[in-house]
């Protein structure tokens, strides 16, 4: 088999891996929560679904009128999806800087 210069042959990527591997590579409050992971993935697939609107339209399916409500419906939808998934992330990330406090102080003054 020949390869072209212009499409490398392709490597093979593992698609699972070790559940402790995984734990021990993000320690606790680095990455966003599964959550927040959830409520960005539904805000990108609202912003996907807009962007389909016009071959919608062209194939029949939506009216003009239909396809303006459906638009700032998915506009709305994508906008407090994306509010909600980066204030959990916040919200994870602050309780994680809470617990991992070395006298496990969270107010503002510490008696440490």
């Amino acid at each position: 088999m020949s390869t072209h210069p212009d499409h490398p042959t392709p490597v093979p990527v593992p698609l699972t891996t070790s559940g402790d591997a995984a734990v021990s590579r993000l320690p606790d409050g680095d990455g966003p929560p599964l959550r927040s992971k959830v409520a960005a993935a539904l805000a990108a697939l609202a912003c996907a679904a807009c962007c389909a609107l016009p071959m919608l339209i062209g194939a029949g399916l939506l009216t003009g009128a239909g396809a303006a409500l459906a638009e700032q419906t998915l506009l709305t939808v994508a906008g407090v999806l994306v509010a909600a998934a980066a204030g959990m992330w916040w919200l994870h990330r602050r309780r994680a800087s809470r617990a991992s406090s070395p006298c496990g102080c969270g107010g503002s003054s510490c008696g440490c």
